[in-house]
């Protein structure tokens, strides 16, 4: 009995993309558990709810968005690698691929021009 190989490559690609992506959470738990380990460690420091000024509040929330939208990317900079890995030349995942890379790109621009928007918020309250 002769197997057609065009039955089995889509168990067999199916199946690729599931491992993929159980060891894409993998690593992205094992990166934002590392980023909240280290968070935390600097938090027991700081206590958020005794801010002296409003400038001190603003930076606050300034270094939780960054490190947020930091981790983001990360995560989607990361399921577009495996995507791209795992998609052997199929171009939906190409595709799907490219569109995680972009919004990791779209997740550090707005990390690195977070500054910038609390500085205008310094500006707005007058601070």
């Amino acid at each position: 009995m002769r197997v057609n190989p065009h039955d089995i490559r889509p168990h067999i690609r199916g199946h690729h993309v599931r491992r993929a992506l159980v060891v894409g959470a993998l690593v992205a738990g094992s990166l934002l558990t590392t980023a909240t380990a280290a968070y935390a460690a600097d938090a027991a420091v700081v206590v958020l709810a005794q801010a002296e000024s409003v400038e001190q509040v603003l930076e606050n929330v300034r270094g939780w968005v960054v490190g947020i939208l930091a981790s983001l990317a990360t995560v989607f900079l990361t399921i577009g690698g495996v995507r791209y890995i795992l998609g052997s030349g199929d171009p939906g995942e190409i595709e799907k691929a490219k569109i995680a890379f972009r919004s990791a790109c779209v997740g550090y621009a707005l990390a690195i021009l977070a500054p910038l928007v609390v500085t205008v918020l310094q500006g707005i309250v007058g601070a």
